[in-house]
């Protein structure tokens, strides 16, 4: 039997959608350590939970972990996918003795300046950028690649406090917010143009075994800052195509320059105007943004079971033919508040339904959130691209979603 420890600070949906794929896997005895206990059926996943405080916290982690070992024997493997916690789940690895992505390859995948410089190191193109500790940081880099800039804390998630800097005036709003210092510093980054895309893998021993592509419209940074947007991320059913030959080899060689050996991996990467590629920042983790269910929906297998497969048992049961193309189209609307009607669900299901492969529709009542991805989704699938960025536009322009 094969003790698998599993961290995370929350029972949230999409991070137990993972646990039930491991605790599901052969020969596994299921332990946690976690902040919040998870409820109902998924409680039963654990032969043995250890509660902490501050589910973030490493020391707690790793008193957390060595107390399992003393209750149920060494460990087999130490997991988790949220990534703000990456890092300390390495540390746990370490002090276990347990095999995995080091602190030191995790750090790497965290710390979003570090990682650039690492990529340049190997002659991989990514965004200029500097880390910001006083204003004459942040005028030196304005001098060196003008504006617009991205400025965002060096261990970012998403879009999460990053501005696009503009003007001078906006450089003094995003350095009262951030606060950088030496201890503290800011990241800036040049401000990529172009389409946005992503690069998912799966390695296996230090070998890339599984690549996905996605495209997203508009990019998440506009998403966020014009609030009435709504964010579509699509999947194309080729991508063994010519047109993405340059960006399967870059993806591949920017993993094994970070030196992951096991785990799946989300890359953002944008083709500039002219051609070119450019990387935006990978992370070693599952990607968000339902990007899993998708590229399940895509190749009709069970992605979760796959991230189980590779983490658990260092093992890959592709290839795995792409069938469909598929997208994503995140709800929202104009105004602020709660939620108080959803308009065109009918109309939209009328045009699309038996293509519909899951949805969730804004509650009503429901806050608004503040994040890029909304207040519910729809996913299609078809074996034709353009159909589904048809029906894309579909839900967007049918779905009406008001607050008050």
């Amino acid at each position: 039997m094969r003790n698998v420890l599993f961290v995370a600070p929350f029972p949230l949906e999409i991070t137990m959608r993972f646990a039930r794929a491991a605790a599901a896997m052969h020969g596994v005895r299921f332990l946690g350590v976690m902040q919040e206990p998870p409820k109902g059926d998924d409680a039963k996943l654990f032969s043995d939970l250890v509660l902490v405080k501050d589910g973030l916290d490493t020391r707690q982690l790793i008193e957390g972990a060595h107390l399992l070992r003393r209750r149920h024997g060494d460990v087999h493997r130490v997991i988790g996918i949220l990534e703000a916690l990456q890092v300390q789940i390495a540390e746990v690895r370490r002090a276990l003795g347990v095999p995995g992505p080091s602190p030191e390859t995790a750090e790497l995948f965290r710390d979003k300046s570090a990682m650039k410089d690492e990529l340049r190191r190997h002659g991989l193109p990514c965004a200029r950028h500097r880390l910001i500790r006083a204003w004459s940081d942040a005028e030196a880099f304005v001098n060196e690649v003008g504006f617009p800039i991205v400025v965002k804390p060096p261990a970012g998630m998403g879009c999460k406090a990053t501005w696009r800097i503009g003007s001078v005036d906006d450089m003094r709003g995003a350095m009262g917010a951030l606060h950088p210092s030496a201890e503290r510093p800011a990241l800036a980054e040049e401000f990529l143009r172009g389409a946005e895309h992503s690069f998912e893998t799966i390695t296996i021993g230090g070998k890339v075994r599984f690549h996905s592509i996605s495209r997203y419209f508009p990019t998440p940074l506009e998403v966020m800052e014009t609030p009435w947007i709504q964010w579509v991320c699509m999947l194309p059913r080729v991508i063994d195509s010519p047109e993405f030959a340059d960006i399967r080899e870059l993806g591949t060689r920017v993993v094994t320059s970070l030196g992951l050996e096991t785990g799946f991996t989300h890359m953002e990467w944008f083709r500039k105007h002219d051609g070119s590629l450019a990387i935006g920042e990978i992370a070693a983790r599952p990607p968000g943004a339902n990007m899993v269910r998708m590229n399940g929906f895509a190749h009709d297998v069970d992605m979760y079971r796959a991230w189980a497969r590779a983490v658990v048992d260092d093992a890959f049961d592709g290839p795995f033919e792409r069938k469909y193309a598929v997208g994503c189209a995140f709800l929202r609307g104009v105004g602020r508040g709660q939620v108080q009607r959803v308009l065109g669900v009918d109309k939209a299901n009328e045009l699309l339904g038996r293509h519909v492969v899951e949805s969730r529709l804004p509650q009503v009542g429901a806050s608004r959130s503040d994040s890029y991805e909304g207040d519910g989704y729809v996913i299609v699938r078809h074996p034709d691209t353009e159909f589904v960025k048809a029906a894309m536009r579909t839900v967007i322009e049918t779905i009406q979603v008001h607050y008050a």
